[in-house]
C-alpha cells in the first residue's frame, strides 16, 4: 500500500502538539486552542481519506488548511512569548509548512478535476 504523507504528517503534528503541550509550560486556552487546530487538521485529513465526493474531499482538505495555518499562529505566539524553545517551534512550523503545501497542491488538482 502506498504512503500516505499527508495523513502522516498531520498525524505527527497532533500527536506531537499533545505532547508539546503536556512538556511545556502554557496557560490553559493556548493549550486548548493549538490542541483544539492540530487535532482538527489531522481530523479533516482523515475524513478527507473516505469523501462523499470530490466536492467533500476539496473542503476537508481547506479547512485542514485552515486550521494548519492557526496551528502556525498558535505556534508563534508559544515562541512569541519563550513558552517554547527555537528548536521546538521550527520542528512544528516546518511539519505545519510541509502540511499546508500538500493540502495546497491538493486542492489546486482537486479543484482542477472538479472544472
Amino acid at each position: 500500500m502506498k504512503k500516505n504523507l499527508l495523513l502522516e504528517y498531520s498525524e505527527q503534528l497532533a500527536v506531537g502538539i499533545v505532547k508539546l503541550c503536556k512538556d511545556f509550560k502554557m496557560d490553559s486556552n493556548t493549550s486548548f486552542q493549538i490542541k483544539k487546530s492540530s487535532s482538527s487538521v489531522f481530523a479533516n485529513i482523515t475524513e478527507a481519506q473516505y469523501p462523499q465526493s470530490l466536492a467533500d474531499m476539496l473542503s476537508k482538505f481547506k479547512i485542514a488548511r485552515k486550521e494548519c495555518a492557526e496551528t502556525e499562529s498558535w505556534l508563534k505566539l508559544l515562541i512569541g512569548t519563550k513558552t517554547i524553545d527555537e528548536a521546538t517551534f521550527k520542528q512544528y512550523r516546518n511539519l505545519c509548512g510541509r502540511i499546508m503545501r500538500i493540502l495546497t497542491s491538493s486542492c489546486i488538482t482537486i479543484e482542477n478535476k472538479i472544472k
